[in-house]
């Protein structure tokens, strides 16, 4: 490896070696006349070292990982024959940009809901009606109070038709999430192989897209970097089964599982692994949460 410039951060690099089961370590090299175009952090499994390879496209394993948690300079960047974007991080030794995060990026902005603005339209178009009637004369009394049936009339349809088509919608989408947990757990003891989507054998993303698709009819897009841009993002604390839930930033997820429900998802995790039923822990928690049922 002496050979190799890596453009790692810190004073040492925990690189694992293929055949040796201790970590070693790789002081600091820096590249002449090397500027880096952004810094990421290996954001893997826990436990688990990624893969340098020695080209985003075809490209051969190295021999060695980049640690989990370890943080890079990235030199140069490039998308391979299948959209997968790669980060190069030394002279000829490159990763996948879907196993990292960038350092010091921001939490998204969760979207707020848009049912409150509508309640507070309707309340906003009483009150208005309220305050036009104090300043009319007595004369206008019978015509404001009308007006205000009319409205209170209006509201209550609303809110009536509001919560008959909440409610069917509420057990549409149950009957769904039923189906794709009892789908989902189907799966478990498959293995995992990346870039499949089934039925035998599955990545990550490949699982969702195959169990939403069969279970509830909804087409997925097939990566994770698509799949975190679809539905509604909902707090971590309010999952419900069926729920997708992710790791890494929204701009730059690395791994999504499906949420079961009593604190377990489902998820293809590695190839050692395979496809396997886990409870959500502190240590390896999810940072994003979307609904699409």
């Amino acid at each position: 490896m002496s050979k190799h410039k890596l453009f790692k951060l810190g004073a040492a690099a925990a690189l694992s070696v293929t055949g040796v089961s201790a970590i070693t370590s790789l002081k600091t090299v820096r590249a002449a006349n090397f500027t880096a175009i952004k810094r990421v952090k290996i954001s893997y499994l826990p436990g688990k070292s990624l893969n340098i390879w020695t080209n985003y496209e075809n490209g051969k394993f190295m021999g060695y990982r980049a640690k989990d948690g370890s943080v890079w300079n990235v030199a140069e960047t490039a998308v391979d024959s299948k959209g997968s974007l790669w980060y190069k991080v030394g002279t000829r030794e490159w990763i996948e940009a879907r196993y990292t995060v960038d350092v010091n990026e921001e939490t998204p902005v969760k979207t707020a809901a848009k049912t409150t603005k509508k309640k507070s339209a309707v309340v906003n178009l009483a009150n208005k009606v309220k305050q036009a009637t104090q300043k009319k004369k007595t004369t206008k009394a019978d015509k404001v109070k009308k007006a205000n049936q009319i409205v209170n009339e209006t509201v209550k349809k609303t809110a009536a038709k509001k919560k008959t088509d909440n409610k069917i919608s509420s057990v549409q989408a149950s009957s769904k999430a039923a189906a794709v947990v009892a789908l989902a757990k189907e799966q478990v003891g498959k293995p995992y192989v990346w870039g499949a989507t089934g039925p035998d054998k599955f990545d990550c993303s490949g699982l969702v897209q195959y169990v939403y698709q069969h279970a509830a009819g909804i087409n997925l897009p097939r990566t994770t970097y698509d799949q975190v841009k679809v539905g509604q993002t909902v707090p971590l604390d309010q999952l419900q089964a069926g729920d997708l839930v992710f790791w890494g930033s929204e701009t730059a997820p690395y791994h999504v599982a499906i949420y079961i429900g009593n604190n377990q998802y489902v998820n293809s995790a590695t190839p050692d692994q395979g496809t396997i039923l886990q409870n959500m822990s502190s240590y390896y928690y999810p940072t994003i949460a979307k609904r699409v049922l």
